[in-house]
C-alpha cells in the first residue's frame, strides 16, 4: 500500500530547503510530487546541467497570447528547487501537480470578459447595477501572471505573502497569529528564527503542520481571501489531491508531496475523488508553452511584487551556503566579514576591531532575545551600531548589494527558446554584452566597428520594446559626435517581452522593421513618427526607414499646422549630426525633410495670429528648434529650403498681427543669421518700445527678442539705450504691469551675464548710452612725469 509523506514548505525557505534534503536522504521516496506547473515535467532533466546556475524560473506563456505568462522562480536555497535535484540524481520519479497554468491562465481570461461585460453593462444600465467584478489578474501561490506590459500582478496564499505587501495588509496573515501568540512583531521575524535560521531536521515538518492546521482551522476563509480567489485556491488543491491519488494507484510505494504550508490542510481533507472531479470537470484550457529563464535575487524580493518573495534573498543564500558550518557563531562572523569587504571597497573606514565589537554586540543581541544564534536583525542592528556609528546611508547599499543581492541566474542554451531569443543570445556573444542583473555603465565610440553594432543593437531592442539599455544624458545631449553612453541592466522580465515580438520576426533586425511598419499605422501625429525615423536610423534599419519616411510623407500632405511640421524637424535633423559616423546615408531623410521645411514656412506667417501667451510661448519653442534643425540641415543656407524659411521668418518678424513675442524672437533670428543688420534690428527695437506702444506687448516683444539671453544687451551698443530708455519712461502703473513679464525675461540669464549687466548698470552713460567722458585732471596728471622722467633718463 502506498504510503503519502506531506511536506509543507515555505517557498525559498533555505531552513525549510535543508530539512527537506534531510528527510528525502532518510525517507528515499520513489515519487516526489511538488506544486508546481505540470506543463514543466519535460523540463525538469535540466536541473542538473553543468550551466544551470540559479535563480532561474519556469515561465510558461500562452502560444496565440505571449503577453499572458506565468512564472515559477526558484533559488538555489528553495525547498522545490533542492527537492527536484534530489529526485533527478535519486532517479526517483518527479512530477509538478498543481492547477495546470492552460487553465489558470483560461480562467483568468474569462474573469477579465465577464468584468469587461459587467463594466459595459453598468455604464448603460441603471444606476442599480450591482458593482464590477474583479478585474486584476490573479494567480496561484508562487506564480506572477506577466501582462501584455511585462508587469506582475500576483495572488498568493497568506502565509506566502510577504509583510508589508499589499495583499497582507488587506487580509490577516496566519504566520502573524503564530508570532503575535510567541511574542514576536510580525510572521516574517517569527518564521525566520523559528524555521530558516535554525538546522532542525525532519522533525521540523510535523510541527509545521501541527501549526498551520490549528491556523486554518481557527481562521475562516472569509476573513482570509476574496471570494474568487478562495474558488481559485480550491481548485488547485482538488487538482493537487487528484494528481496523488493517481500516484497512489501507479504503485509507488513512498510518496513525498512537497506543497506551501498552508495547503497540508486541504490536500488531507476528507473530499471523496468524485467531488474533486465533479469541481474541475469543464475547466477552460489555453495552448501554453514552458521553458526555462533567467531570473534575479531583485524580482525574488517582496518588493519587486512577487507575492511569494523573500524579503532578504542574499542573507537566504548565506544561510544556506554556511548551513554545514561547525559553529553557528561562523555564520554571524562570515557575514561580517562580507559587509567589511563590501564598505571597504567603498573606501569607508571598517578595522578588525569593528568586526570583533560588531560580533559581541550580535551575539550579546541574540543571547538576550534567547536565541540560539545571531539573525539577520541582530546582525544589521550590529552593524549600524558598531560599524558605520548610526549612518543609515550605508545600510543602504549594504541591503541592495548583500541583503538582497543583485545575481542573475543562467540556463542551459538547450531549453526551448524562440528563434528570435537565439538570435539575441547570438549578438550578445559576438559583441560581448553580457546580461547582468546589476546595472551596467557603457560607454561606446561610434567610430569603433563593435561599439557601432552595440549601439544599432541597443537601438534596435528599444524598438522592441525590450528596454535593456537607456541612453544616459551627458552634458547638454545625451549623443555626442562620436559616442554614446547607456546604463544596461538586464530584466527577467523581457524574456517575455522577447516572445511577445517573435511574431514580427526570428532576427532582432527583421522583428524591429516589422514593429515599425506597425507603429507607422498606428502613428498619429507627425511629431511621433519624424522621432521614429530618428530611432530606425540610429538602429541603422534602411528598410524601416523607408517606410518611416514614407509614413511621414503621407501625414504631412494632409497636415497643414505649422506647428506639427515644425515638432517634426528637430529628431529628422540629427541624422545630419551623426550620419557620418555612424556611416548612414543622409539623403534617405533629407527629401523627406526639405520638404517638411518648405511647408512649415508657408504656414508660419499664420501660426502666430490671435493666440494667447500660453501657445505663443510653446511655438516659441517649437520655433527655436525648428530654426536649429534647419542649421543642421543647411549651415550654409544656400538651398532654396532655407531660404523659403528665412523668408518666412522676415515676413513673421515684420506681421503686426502676430503674437509679439513671435514677432521679436523673429527679429533676434534674422539677426543673429547675419539676415538683418544692427541698425536693422535697432529700428524694429525702436518701434516696437516707443512710447506710444501697449506696454505689455512691447515687453513680451522685448522678451522675444532678447531670446532669455543677455548676449544682445551686453555686445550691441544701440540696444541698451534703447531698452533704457524704455523702461525708464514708463509710469508706475505700466512699470508694475510689465514686471513680471520682464523679470522673467532676466531671470533666464545666466549668472555670469547677470554680473555683466550689472556691471555696465554702475557705469555713468551718456545720452548715447557710451561711457561718459571722464574729467580730465591736469594737476594729478602732472605728478608722476618727473618719476618718469628720471626712469627713462630723460630731461626736462
Amino acid at each position: 500500500m502506498s504510503q503519502v509523506h506531506y511536506f509543507g514548505v515555505r517557498h525559498h525557505g533555505p531552513g525549510c530547503a535543508r530539512s527537506l534534503l534531510r528527510a528525502l536522504e532518510t525517507l528515499r521516496p520513489d515519487c516526489v510530487l511538488i506544486e508546481g506547473p505540470p506543463e514543466a515535467d519535460g523540463l525538469m532533466a535540466d536541473v542538473l546541467a553543468p550551466d544551470m546556475e540559479p535563480p532561474v524560473a519556469l515561465l510558461t506563456h500562452g502560444v496565440e497570447d505571449a503577453g499572458r505568462a506565468v512564472y515559477h522562480p526558484f533559488a538555489e536555497f528553495s525547498p522545490e528547487w533542492q527537492a527536484l535535484r534530489w529526485s533527478a540524481s535519486a532517479g526517483a520519479t518527479v512530477r509538478f501537480i498543481d492547477l495546470p497554468v492552460a487553465i489558470s491562465l483560461a480562467l483568468d481570461q474569462r474573469e477579465e470578459e465577464q468584468a469587461e461585460q459587467r463594466e459595459a453593462s453598468t455604464v448603460s444600465a441603471a444606476p442599480q447595477a450591482g458593482p464590477p467584478g474583479p478585474t486584476g489578474q490573479e494567480g496561484p501561490e508562487g506564480q506572477g501572471v506577466a501582462t501584455a506590459e511585462g508587469d506582475i500582478a500576483l495572488g498568493a496564499s497568506p502565509v506566502d505573502v510577504a509583510p508589508g505587501s499589499d495583499a497582507s495588509a488587506a487580509r490577516a496573515d496566519p504566520l502573524d497569529w503564530l508570532a503575535r501568540a510567541a511574542g514576536y512583531a510580525d510572521g516574517e521575524s517569527w518564521w525566520n528564527h523559528m524555521v530558516e535560521e535554525r538546522g532542525d531536521g525532519e522533525e521540523l515538518f510535523a510541527a509545521i503542520e501541527e501549526a498551520m492546521l490549528a491556523v486554518r482551522a481557527e481562521l475562516p476563509d472569509v476573513d482570509r481571501l476574496p471570494a474568487a480567489q478562495l474558488q481559485r485556491e480550491a481548485l488547485r488543491e482538488a487538482h493537487m489531491r487528484q494528481c496523488i491519488r493517481a500516484a497512489s494507484k501507479e504503485g509507488f510505494q513512498r510518496i513525498a508531496v512537497i506543497c506551501g504550508a498552508w495547503h497540508l490542510g486541504g490536500l488531507q481533507a476528507s473530499v471523496t475523488a468524485k467531488a474533486d472531479q465533479a469541481l474541475l470537470k469543464g475547466l477552460p484550457k489555453l495552448k501554453v508553452s514552458s521553458t526555462w529563464v533567467p531570473w534575479t535575487y531583485r524580482h525574488l524580493a517582496w518588493q519587486s511584487g512577487y507575492g511569494a518573495g523573500i524579503q532578504s534573498p542574499g542573507w537566504y543564500e548565506h544561510l544556506w551556503r554556511s548551513s554545514g558550518a561547525a559553529q553557528p557563531e561562523s555564520r554571524a562572523v562570515g557575514w561580517l566579514a562580507r559587509v567589511a569587504r563590501l564598505m571597504r571597497a567603498r573606501d569607508l573606514d571598517c578595522s578588525s576591531a569593528h568586526l570583533i565589537e560588531a560580533a559581541r554586540l550580535a551575539d550579546t543581541l541574540a543571547a538576550l532575545r534567547q536565541r540560539p544564534a545571531p539573525g539577520l536583525d541582530e546582525l544589521n542592528e550590529a552593524t549600524r551600531t558598531v560599524m558605520t556609528l548610526g549612518d543609515d546611508t550605508v545600510l543602504k547599499f549594504i541591503r541592495e548589494e548583500l541583503i538582497i543581492g543583485d545575481r542573475l541566474g543562467q540556463v542551459p542554451a538547450s531549453v526551448p527558446k524562440v528563434p528570435l531569443q537565439r538570435d539575441l543570445e547570438q549578438a550578445q556573444k559576438s559583441l560581448r554584452l553580457k546580461p547582468e542583473a546589476a546595472q551596467k555603465t557603457l560607454d561606446l565610440d561610434l567610430r569603433q566597428a563593435n561599439d557601432l553594432a552595440r549601439s544599432h543593437l541597443l537601438h534596435r531592442l528599444g524598438l522592441l520594446g525590450v528596454g535593456w539599455g537607456s541612453l544616459a544624458r551627458v552634458g547638454r545631449s545625451s549623443r555626442g559626435t562620436f559616442h554614446e553612453v547607456w546604463t544596461l541592466q538586464w530584466e527577467p522580465r523581457f524574456a517575455v517581452r522577447l516572445i511577445e515580438a517573435s511574431r514580427y520576426g526570428q532576427t532582432v533586425a527583421a522583428a524591429a522593421t516589422a514593429r515599425v511598419a506597425e507603429r507607422c499605422e498606428a502613428a498619429k501625429d507627425l511629431a511621433s513618427l519624424a522621432e521614429l525615423v530618428d530611432q530606425v536610423l540610429l538602429a541603422d534599419l534602411p528598410q524601416a526607414v523607408v517606410l518611416a519616411s514614407k509614413a511621414l510623407q503621407d501625414h504631412a500632405a494632409h497636415t497643414g499646422d505649422a506647428s506639427q511640421l515644425m515638432a517634426a524637424l528637430p529628431p529628422l535633423a540629427n541624422v545630419f549630426r551623426y550620419g557620418n559616423v555612424r556611416q548612414t546615408d543622409a539623403s534617405l531623410v533629407g527629401q523627406v525633410f526639405d520638404g517638411l521645411v518648405v511647408r512649415a514656412a508657408i504656414g508660419l506667417p499664420l501660426v502666430g495670429r490671435s493666440i494667447d501667451d500660453a501657445a505663443a510661448d510653446q511655438l516659441r519653442q517649437d520655433l527655436l528648434a525648428a530654426h536649429a534643425a534647419l542649421r543642421l540641415r543647411d549651415p550654409g543656407r544656400q538651398e532654396a529650403p532655407a531660404q523659403q524659411w528665412q523668408r518666412a521668418i522676415r515676413h513673421l518678424a515684420g506681421s503686426g498681427s502676430a503674437h509679439e513675442l513671435l514677432q521679436g524672437l523673429a527679429t533676434r533670428l534674422l539677426l543673429d543669421d547675419g539676415a538683418l543688420t544692427a541698425e536693422e534690428a535697432g529700428n524694429a527695437l525702436s518701434l516696437h518700445l516707443s512710447s506710444g506702444a501697449e506696454p505689455l506687448k512691447a515687453a513680451a516683444w522685448l522678451d522675444g527678442f532678447l531670446n532669455r539671453n543677455a548676449v544682445v544687451l551686453l555686445h550691441h551698443d544701440e540696444v541698451w539705450p534703447l531698452v533704457d530708455r524704455w523702461l525708464a519712461g514708463l509710469s508706475e502703473e505700466h512699470f508694475v504691469r510689465v514686471l513680471p513679464l520682464v523679470r522673467r525675461t532676466f531671470a533666464a540669464f545666466e549668472a555670469g551675464e547677470r554680473r555683466d549687466l550689472g556691471a555696465r548698470a554702475r557705469r555713468k552713460t551718456g545720452s548715447t548710452g557710451q561711457p561718459a567722458a571722464p574729467v580730465w585732471d591736469e594737476v594729478r596728471a602732472a605728478q608722476p612725469l618727473p618719476l618718469l622722467r628720471q626712469l627713462l633718463g630723460l630731461t626736462a
